[in-house]
């Protein structure tokens, strides 16, 4: 079915998609780089009423060269476009005024043509009059009716694009009284290591392709968000919005530009999260990158959940050669659950999931549990029965002695939620070290059962 507000940027690689994507959005949402093929999955951006309300979807370049890229990740850029432009009311199709019209844009121009869809020809870098008017020349044999060009990267002529692009979309439409009933949107993001299977558990929540998959360990580059809604057993409709994100590596594997703000805007995503979901490789266990990543997002006070993913290879070779000292499957499970307790031991009594994305397995239970903890972080604790639980533990273990005095609480209330915060009415701050701290709120987390 036809969006008609939707809008797709389409092209060859390098001729500036991205940069275009960027100014027409007015943020910093596609990686903008000269290396060709650095957009690979679909981005899109919800521009609001008053920048026209449409929806902007930057895509891969159209004929990455073979050695560029693996051929599975061409054929599955080529996929996002075709989504794009099947989805699109209107395309945008960038080519380069600085290179000239290529064979590449000519193969490009006749795809185009076949989807039948209303088009504007962007020459784009055309930095000075005499390269706009060379372009006007060259392009003008495609035989595309709207023309404009422009520079992304110095403003030049955007507002006559927007122009253009407002006269087939229309006008946005009048923004609505929002409904009162209408449930938030549960924010999460999927996050690890490169190649532990977060895509694919992406698309396995999605039911679609809407995520480029591939066995090449790094294939997504940007953060996307994707708004969905699930329909749950009690037959009402959960929406969701996933962040998929790029492999986080540690931060001295980091070699390029490009990796760089693929990590940058990973870490965004996880901010912008309620529930981070952090995904471990059975085969391999928790790993001293995962613990770091684990510590950033309790640092962010986000719900963090642990996805242990792949377990149907890890079932497999179970059952093909059970270990000694586990009756089963379940038992094996279950030591593992305990092990990344015991490696994980900061965590905030997180939930484990055991996954398989390609089989399915236990996917649907990330949005329970999604929805689970974001009702947990909603809790408001009352303040009597905070103030005993703080009390029994001060009592149980107390604090050491600082300078010949021990840390006090008077009195503790909650003053914040997502991320929990409690503050507490005592002798001296100073007193109270990380330590003991962390063992108050393992506490409180306990006692209210504040799980994940």
């Amino acid at each position: 079915m036809t969006i008609s507000r939707s809008v797709a940027l389409v092209g060859r690689p390098n001729v500036g998609k991205s940069r275009l994507f960027n100014r027409l959005t007015g943020k910093r949402i596609s990686i903008v780089h000269d290396q060709p093929g650095v957009t690979r999955d679909l981005v899109s951006y919800q521009l609001p009423n008053a920048d026209g309300g449409y929806l902007l979807m930057d895509t891969g370049g159209i004929g990455l060269a073979p050695g560029l890229s693996p051929s599975v990740i061409i054929a599955a850029t080529e996929e996002q476009v075709d989504f794009a432009l099947a989805a699109a009311g209107l395309v945008l199709f960038i080519t380069d005024a600085r290179s000239g019209l290529t064979h590449a844009d000519e193969r490009i121009a006749e795809r185009l043509r076949q989807f039948r869809k209303p088009t504007i020809l962007v020459a784009n870098k055309a930095d000075d009059g005499k390269r706009a008017d060379d372009a006007m020349a060259e392009f003008a044999q495609l035989g595309f009716k709207e023309f404009v060009t422009v520079s992304a990267e110095h403003g030049l002529n955007i507002e006559e694009l927007r122009q253009k692009i407002f006269k087939y979309i229309g006008p946005a439409p009048e923004d609505e009284a929002p409904v009162e009933a209408a449930p938030q949107r549960i924010k999460f993001s999927l996050i690890g290591r490169p190649n532990v299977g977060k895509s694919s558990l992406g698309n396995a929540l999605l039911k679609d392709k809407r995520l480029v998959v591939s066995e090449v360990p790094g294939t997504t580059r940007d953060a996307i968000s994707i708004d969905f809604d699930f329909k749950g057993v009690d037959e009402k409709m959960w929406p969701f919005t996933l962040h998929d994100t790029a492999g986080l590596r540690p931060r001295p594997s980091v070699k390029t530009p490009v990796e760089f703000f693929s990590q940058n805007r990973s870490r965004e995503a996880m901010e912008d999260s309620d529930v981070v979901f952090l995904v471990l490789d059975a085969l391999e266990g928790v790993t001293k990158q995962d613990k770091v990543l684990a510590g950033d997002v309790i640092k962010l006070g986000r719900g963090l959940v642990i996805v242990v993913n792949k377990w149907d290879i890890a079932r497999a070779r179970f059952e093909k050669k059970p270990m000694e000292g586990y009756a089963n499957e379940r038992e094996f499970r279950e030591h593992f659950a305990r092990a990344i307790q015991g490696h994980m031991f900061f965590l905030p009594k997180s939930p484990i999931l055991f996954t398989s994305a390609t089989e399915g397995l236990n996917v649907p239970d990330i949005l329970k549990v999604a929805r689970s903890v974001v009702t947990t972080m909603n809790k408001q604790l009352s303040t009597g029965p905070l103030n005993r639980v703080l009390k029994d533990y001060l009592e149980a273990i107390p604090p050491k002695r600082v300078g010949g005095k021990r840390f006090k609480c008077y009195y503790a209330v909650q003053v914040a939620r997502q991320p929990f915060t409690i503050r507490l009415y005592c002798n001296s701050a100073e007193k109270l070290d990380e330590t003991y701290s962390r063992h108050l709120a393992a506490g409180v987390q306990e006692a209210f059962k504040l799980y994940g």
